[in-house]
């Protein structure tokens, strides 16, 4: 089953269940999916790599907002916690990533073969890392990479 085809299922069982918050993140996809399609210069398909880039930008978008209201305190708090939902359910279709463990052990590991310490330039390791062929959370290594370096 596509991740479209399973969007509109999910769609329907939110919609007889009167789930508020499924429908509102699903209606956010299709919606930003359908920008994506009209955008000058897509002639690609819609496809699974679509649903999954749209959604990760998406994602990524909603969890700085998410941030910035849990950061306000008590006034963002029932925002940020629409917004969670929304990341957490979302999740789902995106393809998993290593754990913070396993990804400390890679960023761990190439700062060894490259002999970096804290002269060597982040974008360096950060590079070395991302081109492991695991998926990876692009934000997490450059948090550990910098981290590390200012260790050494």
């Amino acid at each position: 089953m596509t991740i479209e085809e399973q969007l509109r299922a999910d769609q329907k069982t939110a919609m007889r269940a009167q789930d508020k918050a499924t429908l509102n993140a699903i209606r956010s996809v299709q919606s930003e999916v359908a920008a994506a399609k009209s955008a000058p210069g897509f002639d690609g398909e819609v496809d699974d790599g679509l649903y999954q880039a749209t959604i990760a930008t998406y994602v990524k978008r909603i969890r700085k907002s998410h941030d910035e209201y849990t950061a306000m305190g008590e006034s963002g708090a029932e925002q940020a916690a629409k917004l969670a939902f929304e990341i957490d359910y979302l999740e789902q279709y995106l393809p998993r990533t290593l754990d913070e463990r396993a990804t400390a052990a890679l960023v761990d590991e190439a700062i060894a073969e490259l002999g970096a310490d804290e002269s060597t330039p982040p974008g360096r390791v950060i590079g070395a890392v991302m081109k492991s062929g695991e998926e990876l959370d692009g934000a997490l290594v450059n948090r550990l990479v910098r981290e590390r370096l200012e260790q050494t």
